[in-house]
């Protein structure tokens, strides 16, 4: 069974009612005063069962408008029909037409009135009326169909057009929404790096010396002050970047401080402080600018934090080359065993240096390394991360520098 035979015809809205009822009056006004009209004649119209005929359709025409919105084709084809030889079901027809051209397709409601022009010319021809000519009389007819078809394509094309207005409408908020959300996505997702390079840096510190103090409990006084020092300066340094984060999510209206190259030195200095071995070489020309600085600054923070964490005895080489034009070359290596500048997750800890012909395969990389390819990747840079034929591991990175 079709399923559009079986579903449920929507009902009329109040704004509907009053158009049909409108349109009906119209109709049957006009058959109550032609039918009055004849009636007052002095000569009856001849025959008469023409004319009771003729009053009969024209009632039942009228009557049958109700059904214009279910069968509006069907309605109009058979009224055009009838107004080939009833006068009364003119104007019945007429509003058939114009229903046919709101609710149905051009070539539809085309189809439609080409048929209806024969009603007319059947008509004068059946029926002429004495003293007037046929001629303006096809005129008149194909005039009024005309306009009722003209008037009902503009109704429906101008619904269409509302509707496409409101799809439209409706497609940008949610277009509106998406971007809403992906703006939202991308914010947490800066958030979540901000947080990851600035306190994984600080809580590797303290991993560090809370580790050598666990394992050295008979130390010196000096360097259990010294140790203690670092993992209070930087507990207070980590408590105070988490406010940050935490008040740009409360307010996010605002940024965070965010480093420059500059800074590149006071990282590596607290890297010695801690007992790291760190060799920082600058070659730049010129003023770096702050987005590329940025990312200089936190490769050169990642690359230190897992050097820290799986090769902390290692000697770590930080290189910072360029110049306008020529892009900004950021470069740590070290050259302990192959977990030393690797992913943040736990790999497993090499039983020795690889061969110098065969290099150990390269873990996975972590949140870090991935969040740091994210950001040069947005610095137009390449990102290159995995262990060196000595055993070591180097993390290089180049930026773009525009002239």
């Amino acid at each position: 069974m079709n399923a559009s035979a079986t579903a449920p015809r929507p009902r009329r809205s109040p704004r509907d009612w009053v158009v049909d009822t409108g349109l009906f009056l119209l109709a049957a006004s006009y058959w109550l005063l032609a039918t009055g009209g004849r009636l007052k004649a002095s000569t009856p119209p001849e025959p008469a069962w023409l004319f009771i005929l003729d009053e009969l359709v024209g009632a039942l025409g009228c009557a049958a408008l109700w059904l214009r919105r279910r069968w509006p084709v069907e309605l109009a084809v058979a009224l055009v029909a009838l107004s080939a030889f009833s006068e009364l079901v003119a104007v019945a027809m007429v509003v058939a037409l114009f229903s046919v051209a709101v609710h149905r397709p051009p070539r539809t409601t085309a189809f439609v009135f080409a048929s209806s022009l024969l009603a007319p010319l059947v008509y004068v021809v059946l029926r002429p009326e004495p003293g007037t000519p046929g001629f303006l009389l096809f005129l008149l007819g194909v005039a009024v169909q005309g306009g009722a078809v003209g008037w009902g394509l503009f109704i429906r094309h101008r619904r269409q057009l509302v509707l496409s207005l409101r799809d439209r409408a409706t497609r940008a908020e949610t277009e509106a929404q998406l971007r809403a959300e992906q703006a939202q996505h991308r914010a947490r997702e800066e958030i979540a790096r901000e947080m990851h390079d600035v306190l994984g840096h600080r809580l590797s510190l303290l991993s560090v010396h809370a580790g050598a103090l666990e394992f050295r409990p008979d130390a010196p006084a000096e360097e259990v002050a010294r140790a203690a020092k670092v993992i209070r300066e930087s507990a207070h340094q980590a408590l105070q970047d988490l406010r940050e984060v935490i008040g740009v999510l409360r307010a996010p209206v605002g940024e965070l401080p965010q480093p420059t190259l500059a800074d590149v030195r006071l990282l590596v200095a607290e890297s010695g402080r801690a007992g790291m071995r760190v060799d920082l070489r600058t070659e730049t020309g010129g003023a770096v600018p702050e987005g590329v600085g940025r990312t200089a600054y936190r490769i050169v923070q990642e690359g230190l934090t897992n050097a820290r964490k799986h090769a902390p005895d290692a000697e770590v080489r930080v290189r910072l080359a360029g110049a306008p034009g020529q892009g900004l070359t950021v470069e740590v290596h070290n050259a302990a065993p192959a977990t030393g500048l690797g992913p943040t997750p736990d790999p497993a800890p090499s039983p020795g240096p690889a061969p110098a012909a065969d290099p150990a395969p390269a873990p996975p990389p972590g949140q870090g390394l991935v969040g740091l390819a994210e950001r040069v990747a947005l610095a137009d840079g390449r990102l290159e991360h995995g262990p060196t034929t000595d055993g070591g591991w180097r993390l290089s990175a180049w930026l773009s520098w525009p002239p």
